[in-house]
């Protein structure tokens, strides 16, 4: 017994020594390492070992990247598989077999009627270098500068990524309403909702005293996912496409979280039909490696060589991770499953939202899901009638609640359970699950998030 105690206590130390040296080495810019202060050893599917000993059921995904989960057979057979033939691991952008696989892969998941005309380049490793990437392609190819995006989205870190974000203070681009049923900002939600964002669009197109010129591009998420995981109705989504294409405005769908079966389809845009004219892909399509591009109509190819450029566009690694990825979420239709999954997770979080006050609202499309909390005890906004001759609506949204959410953080992770934080006021709990999560598991992952709701909802948070 001794020894076990001591053994333990080894280990615990040694956690605590690395959480303690990352605390003192790392940036004040860290984020996830906050909130969840494991040091994982050892990883398989959903799951994460930490050096402490304990085991987790990761919902975060590293933020919507494993589509596979953690260290999928199929992801590490084709990095050994590279490893073993002696192939270059670096080759800026000569082609290769490895990326002509991947091409062909990725193009033959594409929109149908997308692929037929598409280019693709490779970016530098992450998305915000591919969401560059396409903001200075449409305005090479239009010869106009502004850009159109929505509150709420969320783009990536670097500069113009950010100015297109919704957190974004000193900006060059137009931000238009993004719709939204629990939070409207036209206080009416649903259809009326999308319909009165659609027509303030429209209103600053072509009002000539707006202030707003011919945009060189619009850029837009199907599923908004940092900014609380706003799904963008179908019938608004092919509003903004008509909007867009009337007007020769390229529309550009960045797929960076959204992509690769996380919704319900290969690509979320198929759920409304949309066919975009720039695509922003990362994450998921790398198999959990570094790996950016952008799919665009080949007209707007007016680049010269050396436009966009940068030493990692050539990742093999990356690039055969995720032809295997890709392959495996089309041959195994893990897209429908993650809709099928989603679907009973969804209606089993609505009816935790029922018995919970602190539960505003749950929303998602397919693997993609977020619990709003709010402040139960606060009065909620009145709702906005439709119309002048309407009666008034009923209860509004109540206060965003971030300590709330915060703490249901902290006991899902007491519970084994890793969840991510966002939205306004980071106070959306989201599951970003694999897609290859079984049904024994989602309902362990539904059971630990309960749990941490019932014991915030019942017990003290201090803030």
């Amino acid at each position: 017994m001794r020894e076990t105690t001591r053994g333990t206590g080894a280990v615990r130390a040694a956690h605590e020594g690395i959480l303690r040296r990352q605390s003192a080495r790392e940036s004040a810019a860290r984020t996830y390492a906050r909130a969840l202060p494991i040091v994982p050893v050892r990883a398989r599917g959903l799951t994460i070992e930490g050096a402490d000993g304990r085991r987790y059921l990761d919902c975060l995904s590293g933020a919507g990247t494993l589509a596979l989960g953690h260290n999928h057979p199929v992801v590490l057979e084709a990095i050994r598989n590279v490893l073993d033939s002696g192939a270059p691991l670096h080759v800026l952008d000569l082609a290769t077999p490895v990326k002509d696989a991947f091409t062909t892969e990725l193009f033959g998941t594409l929109p149908p009627g997308f692929a037929d005309r598409a280019r693709v380049q490779f970016c530098g490793p992450a998305g915000t270098d591919a969401v560059e990437a396409a903001l200075k392609l449409v305005r090479a190819a239009t010869g106009r500068s502004g850009i159109l995006a929505f509150t709420g989205a969320y783009h990536g870190m670097t500069a113009g990524a950010l100015q297109a974000s919704g957190g974004a203070t000193d900006v060059r681009v137009t931000r238009l309403p993004f719709p939204q049923d629990y939070r409207c900002p036209f206080g009416v939600g649903g259809d009326r909702g999308a319909e009165l964002a659609a027509r303030w669009t429209e209103s600053l197109l072509d009002d000539d005293k707006s202030g707003v010129t011919l945009p060189a591009g619009m850029i837009l998420e199907p599923v908004q996912g940092e900014g609380g995981v706003n799904p963008a109705p179908d019938a608004w989504m092919r509003r903004m496409r008509q909007i867009t294409e009337t007007r020769s405005i390229p529309l550009i769908a960045d797929e960076v979280q959204t992509g690769v079966g996380r919704t319900g389809r290969f690509w979320a845009v198929e759920h409304s039909g949309v066919i975009p004219d720039v695509m922003v892909l990362s994450k998921a399509i790398g198999g959990s490696l570094p790996l950016a591009v952008v799919v665009y109509r080949d007209d707007l190819d007016v680049w010269r060589p050396g436009a966009h450029a940068g030493t990692f566009r050539g990742n093999q690694l990356a690039m055969a991770a995720g032809t295997a990825t890709l392959r495996y979420v089309r041959e195994n239709g893990l897209a429908e499953r993650a809709a099928a999954l989603g679907t009973r997770m969804l209606a089993e979080l609505r009816s935790l939202a029922a018995e919970f006050g602190c539960v505003g609202d749950v929303r998602g499309r397919g693997l993609m899901i977020g619990l709003e909390l709010v402040d139960p005890e606060s009065a909620p906004a009145p709702a906005l009638p439709l119309s002048p001759t309407d009666d008034p609506g009923g209860a509004g949204p109540r206060p965003a609640a971030p300590a709330l959410a915060a703490a249901v953080q902290q006991e899902c992770l007491r519970r084994g359970l890793i969840v991510e934080l966002g939205g306004r006021h980071a106070s959306v709990v989201r599951l970003l699950p694999p897609l290859t999560i079984s049904d024994e598991q989602t309902s362990a992952v539904l059971d630990r998030l309960a749990d941490a709701v019932a014991a915030v909802a019942r017990g003290p948070v201090i803030s």
